[in-house]
């Protein structure tokens, strides 16, 4: 007797991320969570939630701790800099959220290029 096993559902990409995810090991796959929760919390979708826009003039003091995930640095430069449009830097998140993840770049020098690219935009917008 064959089991019947049925195929799953989904487009070519969710069955081929769902593929990614089983064959990643279980700290992979906690840090592939926390990416998709990541940019579910910054998509249009998500955005349109929002009811109030942020006026701050000046960013908040939120120290660096010593150890921090590249995910929780993301939260933490996006709560120290609310007056900035996260939507207009999204793709260079999203690259150095993938040059961590796939290609192995240390968190640590992808934390230091998002603080300057958080703090060059903010600069921007002060004097732009």
């Amino acid at each position: 007797m064959l089991l019947n096993i049925p195929q799953m559902q989904g487009s070519s990409e969710e069955r081929k991320l769902c593929k990614i995810y089983k064959n990643l090991d279980s700290v992979d796959r906690q840090t592939l969570l926390s990416f998709a929760n990541f940019l579910d919390s910054q998509s249009s979708s998500s955005v349109d939630k929002k009811t109030d826009e942020v006026a701050v003039l000046k960013p908040l003091d939120i120290a660096r701790p010593e150890e921090e995930s590249v995910i929780k640095a993301i939260r933490r430069l996006s709560e120290t800099y609310p007056m900035l449009d996260k939507d207009s830097m999204f793709d260079k998140i999203s690259k150095l959220m993938t040059e961590h993840i796939m290609s192995g770049r240390k968190a640590n020098s992808v934390i230091d290029e998002l603080e300057e690219m958080f703090a060059d935009k903010y600069t921007a917008l002060d004097h732009g």
